[in-house]
Order: structure tokens, then C-alpha cells, then sequence
């Protein structure tokens, strides 16, 4: 699941992104009416550049935002339901899961319809069952190099990995028109998906339509590798212009079909209650475009949010949450502007992870975990929460954190203590010493040592870094900084390259399988991009992964995050609070942190804001 970089000031920037904003490269025709200044816009940014709008290669976070709302899963999570419930979506009904959880029925309905593309030659497309199943096939085929693959190739669907395995042995293109045994059409509506082993989870890959929306082959031949530039789904929206790495702007799919707002939030909430009958029966999408802007550093975001630029800000930088929210609470003057605030948290880990294949902080011999153990406990993370964070965290026991089943809120562990004491004992115990005097820790073999930790050059990364120097300080272990953008950390992580690097990891399903997944060997380059192996966690890993939600699984899943604590391949510093804010003229918001592409729920007095905002961004 995605990858988050951690957000980040300078009235030149301001400047520079709103003239960057200013001219972006249109990608279809804008729909009628779009220059009469009528339509409903919703205007916000985020705070790293997309990668790509390919589903078959995306992780990241904000990326796969933008597909959620272009491509269509068969199923959804339903908008204000709590607990969580799926709903279908393309889908005629839920499907047809048998009693050992190794076979999924899929009956799509009839009559959706793909985005008007010159791929499909002037004709309307039909959406099929072989739609999925093309686009399940191309997580597979190596061209496409997809970073979900993992996902599927642990939940062993039958035929599918022999299949990729026999495409990268004999240097040949992937046959998609080979049946396998685990993923078949049995007709124009309907598909099966079959697994070698129960997977009673199975079913949530089919709620993300990031990952398994259905993408027509004839728009993948027409466009080859410049497929991730040309998303054509049969989602409410669609790209509109696009100016890569700073704006965005979706417009209202005009083929999408007719889907009203009904949600059936719990009886005790009257608040989702009175949201549920204002909306009622409208049709979805509520807005005609979502802009999104790409901007970095927090300032600018923050500033463009006050000056009403932008309709709401996510996640409040924290180096403004005394601003904004003092003791938690919104500040008097945004309130009396009419602004709300939504705080929440989500289903997330920020964790600093160590290389395992990496000489220096790599390995499993005592000394090395120990190294890494020291490193943790060297760590200020309380000082981290409040002085970097701005109290807008809570400190890590663990990898699963809350929000997710498997979660255990009664568990504790060493995780995020602090002790420095405890370190250097650690670390003199197993003969990481300073031999020559010069105030810094050598290795066992007197070969120095030097720790490589990446970052990017975001405010907040640059406090972060600045916490990081001072507690290595502390205990006498140089450590030196990298910055580079996100996505080019990301790049070389993937291929093993970094020696430690700070990332988020964020849900995006209510299963705690996702954080443990960090540290599965089988996923190395992929999710775990510690590239830990330990023969004992992968065990347990994979006996988890079969059973139903209950106390065994309960069990397996604490003892495996035991393990990843003891060996350190990550230290998980906290889970992060989130609060944004939004303006008056912004209706219906709400947060469901499994629904990304929040934005057809959400509608814009279009009067209210033209009268108070300050124009288009």
C-alpha cells in the first residue's frame, strides 16, 4: 500500500508555484460551460508530484488518489459508514466468495462505459469482465514493472506468477490470451478469480480502483508506453489538463453513469446522519472539476489555503497547527470565517527503515541488530512528536497501528523508548568504540563507520534531519545526510540503493496485513524496501495471511511484529493525527480514510466562493 513522503517556505514560492499553476498542458477538451465561471470547483494541492496514472505501476500515495477517482474497482468502501463496509460498485452485487476463501465470483453490470478516448475509434465501449480480467494480468507482464505486484503474487493467484515466470525465462513478451486456471471470464459479465491458498481478505484488493480498476486493452495498445500519461477509466472523472508535477485539473466524466448519493451512516451519529439526508438522491459527482495544485514546501500551501485560493487543506502542516488549531481546537479566527475543521487519524506508520542488505547497517548477527537497536533507542521520539510534529502524533509500539485489525492497543514494546544510556551500552558491548579518539564510534573490525540516511528538502524533513544529527550525536555515530526529491528517493530505494530513508506507510485497507507486509522477505524492492528476511517472520507472516479474523490470528500477528522489533529492520517512530480544514463554501466533507478520491461526495457553493475566494489557482 502507499508510500507517503513527509510534506514541508518562502513567499517565492508562493509566487513561482501560482505562475507555474498558471499554464497547464491541456489533455481533452474542456466540457461545455467550463469558461463561463458556472461550474463547481474544488481547488486543494498536494504536496508531492504524481509518478504516473498507470494503475498497473503506481504506489504512491497522491498518485493513486488521482486514479481512484478515474478508475473503477468492482467493489467500494461505502462514504460514511462506521465500521467499514463494502458496497459494490461495477459490480451487480457482492460477490460470491466460497466457504475455504479460495474462490471469487465477480458479476459486473451491464451498460458502464468507458470515458469517451480516440483509443476506441469514435464508438462507445462497454466495460466487460474481461476488462478486469486484462487489467489483473497486467501486474504481471514485467514490462509494466508494477509495484503491487506483491500483493497478488502473495495472495497466490493460481497460473498467474508460472505464467510471468516462463514471459522473464524465455525473454518473451507476456501472453495474455493464455488462460490460467486462477483468473478467467466465463462470460461477458462475469469473472472468477481462484487462489492456491484461503485468503479471507482477498476481497478488499477489489475495493481500489488504483489497483484493480479496469483499464481497456485497446487504450493500453494505443498509447504503449505512454500509457501512465493517458488514464481512461469508467470513473466520475477524468483528466481534463495536466501539467506534470504542478496542477492537475479532473473535470466530470459527461459518460459516467447514473450514481445517486445514499449512505447509510450508524444511528448515533447525527452529524453523518443530517449529511446523509442533505444529499440524498443527488447524482455523483457533486462537482464539474477538482484542480489540484502540486506544492511542496507547506508555506505556500498554507498561505494559499488563508488567501482562499484553495477550498480545503489536508493535514494542516504541523509547523502551523499552533496557528491553526491551538490545544487542538480550532483558532477563533478561522472559526469565525466560517472554516471547519476535520481531525482524524489515520492508518499510518512514519518509520525510518536500515538496509538490510547493507554492509554497514545491514545483517542478523548480534552486533548488527544491535547497532540498529541502539540507533532506535537513541532516538528522541517524544522530543520528535513535540517539538518536530507539533504534538500531532502519538509514539509507535509497533507496526500496526491503530485503525486496522490487528492492532492491540494494550501492547507495548521498546520501540519508542528512549535511552540513551541503554545505547551506549549496546553498542560498547559489541565493539562499536571509538579507537582513535576522535570522538566517533567505530565498527567491531576498526573500519570506520559511517551511517547514509535519506531525506528530502522539505521544512519538516529539515527539522527532522536536525533531531537525527543531534541524537547520533549523542552516542558518538557519524551520521551523514542525502536530500533529493521524493520520487527520485523512491526510484533508488526500490532498487536497493538507500542505506536508511524516512517514509510514511499508509492503509489502504482496514487489515493490519499491510504494515506487516514491511517486512516480508518475498517482498523486497516492493513494499519492503528494508529487503528484511527472516525465515521465522515470513513463517508467521504467510499463516496469518490464511486465517480468519479471530484471537489465532490475533496471536500470529503480534508475535510477528515482535519479530520485526527485536531485529529493527524499521524503527517506527509514530502514527501521525491528521486535522484539515476547509472553507464555508465547501459541503458535505467528510473523512473516511479509505476513500481517497473523496471528491464526489463533496459540493461547492460556487456563488459563496467566487464572492469570498479569490479566483482559480
Amino acid at each position: 500500500m502507499p508510500m507517503t513522503p513527509s510534506p514541508g517556505p518562502d513567499r517565492r514560492a508562493v509566487l513561482g508555484a501560482a505562475a507555474a499553476l498558471c499554464a497547464a498542458t491541456p489533455l481533452r477538451a474542456a466540457l461545455p460551460g467550463s469558461a463561463a465561471g458556472g461550474l463547481k470547483v474544488l481547488r486543494y494541492a498536494f504536496p508531492i508530484a504524481e509518478s504516473s496514472f498507470d494503475p498497473a505501476y503506481v504506489t504512491d500515495l497522491y498518485s493513486r488518489t488521482i486514479l481512484d477517482g478515474i478508475f473503477d474497482a468492482p467493489l467500494e468502501f461505502e462514504f460514511l459508514a462506521q465500521p467499514i463496509r463494502m458496497r459494490p460498485n461495477t459490480a451487480a452485487s457482492l460477490p460470491e466468495i466460497s466457504e475455504d476463501f479460495r474462490s471469487f465470483t465477480f458479476r459486473i453490470r451491464p451498460g458502464i462505459f468507458f470515458a469517451d478516448d480516440p483509443a476506441f475509434g469514435g464508438k462507445r465501449r462497454e466495460l466487460t469482465a474481461h476488462d478486469y480480467v486484462y487489467s489483473l494480468k497486467r501486474h504481471y507482464d514485467p514490462r509494466w514493472k508494477s509495484g503491487n505486484l506483491y500483493i497478488l503474487e502473495n495472495d497466490k493467484i493460481l497460473g498467474l506468477s508460472e505464467l510471468r515466470r516462463e514471459c522473464i525465462e524465455r525473454k518473451v513478451p507476456f501472453d495474455y490470451e493464455r488462460e490460467v486456471e486462477g483468473l478467467r471470464a466465463l462470460d461477458r459479465y462475469t469473472f472468477r478469480v481462484r487462489l492456491a491458498d484461503p485468503k479471507p481478505r482477498f476481497v478488499y484488493n477489489f475495493t481500489d480502483g488504483s489497483f484493480t480498476g479496469a483499464v481497456a486493452r485497446e487504450v493500453v495498445e494505443f498509447y504503449g508506453d505512454r500509457i501512465g500519461e493517458h488514464p481512461v477509466g469508467t470513473g466520475p472523472f477524468m483528466i481534463k489538463s495536466w501539467q506534470r508535477s504542478a496542477r492537475i485539473v479532473l473535470a466530470r466524466n459527461p459518460g459516467y453513469r447514473e450514481v445517486l448519493y445514499d449512505e447509510h451512516p450508524a444511528e448515533g451519529d447525527v452529524r453523518l446522519q443530517a449529511l446523509a439526508q442533505q444529499f440524498k438522491g443527488r447524482r455523483l459527482p457533486l462537482v464539474d472539476e477538482v484542480h489540484i495544485a502540486v506544492i511542496e514546501e507547506a508555506q505556500p500551501r498554507w498561505l494559499a489555503f488563508l488567501g482562499a485560493e484553495q477550498d480545503l487543506i489536508e493535514n494542516v502542516p504541523a509547523e502551523f497547527s499552533t496557528v491553526a488549531f491551538p490545544n487542538n481546537q480550532l483558532a477563533p479566527n478561522l472559526a469565525r470565517q466560517g472554516i471547519a475543521m476535520t481531525r482524524y487519524s489515520r492508518a499510518d506508520v512514519a518509520v525510518s527503515y536500515f538496509a538490510m542488505e547493507n554492509e554497514v547497517v545491514g545483517g542478523y548477527t548480534p552486533a548488527q541488530v544491535a547497532l540498529r537497536r541502539a540507533i532506535s533507542l537513541a532516538v528522541d521520539v517524544e522530543r520528535e512528536i513535540r517539538i518536530v510534529r507539533r504534538g500531532q502524533a502519538i509514539a509507535a509500539q509497533g507496526p500496526i497501528p491503530p485503525r486496522v485489525w490487528g492492532h492491540d492497543p494494550a501492547f507495548r514494546s521498546t520501540m519508542s523508548e528512549y535511552n540513551v544510556a541503554r545505547a551506549k551500552a549496546l553498542l560498547d558491548l559489541h565493539g562499536f568504540v571509538d579507537r582513535d579518539g576522535d570522538g566517533w564510534r567505530e565498527r567491531p573490525d576498526g573500519r570506520a563507520l559511517t551511517i547514509e540516511y535519506h531525506s528530502q528538502p522539505d521544512q519538516q524533513s529539515r527539522s527532522l534531519v536536525e533531531l537525527w544529527r543531534k541524537n547520533m550525536n549523542a552516542i558518538g555515530l557519524r551520521m551523514e545526510f542525502r536530500t533529493a526529491k521524493w520520487p527520485e528517493n523512491l526510484k533508488a530505494s526500490r532498487s536497493g540503493k538507500l542505506m536508511m530513508w524516512g517514509v510514511g506507510w499508509v492503509a489502504g485497507q482496514p487489515d493490519g496485513d499491510t504494515f506487516l507486509a514491511l517486512g516480508y522477505g518475498p517482498n523486497k524492492g516492493q513494499a519492503n524496501h528494508s529487503r528484511f528476511d527472516l525465515p521465522d517472520f515470513n513463517r508467521l507472516y504467510e499463516q496469518q495471511r490464511g486465517l480468519p479474523d479471530g484471537p489465532e490470528r490475533q496471536r500470529l500477528m503480534t508475535d510477528a511484529a515482535r519479530l520485526m522489533i527485536a531485529y529493527m529492520p524499521y524503527k517506527v517512530h509514530v502514527h501521525r493525527l491528521f486535522t484539515d480544514l476547509v472553507q464555508p463554501w465547501v459541503r458535505g466533507y467528510h473523512r473516511n480514510i479509505f476513500v481517497r478520491a473523496f471528491w464526489r461526495y463533496v459540493d461547492v457553493d460556487a456563488g459563496l466562493q467566487k464572492a469570498r475566494g479569490s479566483g482559480d489557482t
